[in-house]
């Protein structure tokens, strides 16, 4: 699968400007829990960028709203891969 590399950085800024803003703190939260367990910085925003994904993929695909229950869900879920629940 080819990487969008440009997609890739605008949801890691979406990850930073959360860590940053601390809306929501799980994720920051989650980005130092995974840090402590060894990922690196770049493998902790991939696995938290795969829930900022399944959140835009829903947007885009449906129109629905961005459904916060669901990613903060997918969110403490990680290191498994998340769920379209």
């Amino acid at each position: 699968m080819e990487i969008n590399i440009k997609l890739r950085d605008q949801i890691f800024e979406i990850i930073e400007n959360q860590i940053r803003d601390n809306n929501p703190p799980e994720t920051k939260l989650m980005f130092e829990k995974l840090r402590k367990e060894g990922n690196s910085k770049f493998a902790t925003k991939q696995l938290i960028g795969q829930c900022v994904a399944v959140e835009l993929f829903r947007i885009m695909k449906f129109q629905e709203p961005f459904n916060e229950e669901r990613y903060l869900k997918n969110l403490l879920n990680l290191p498994k891969e998340p769920k379209e629940l």
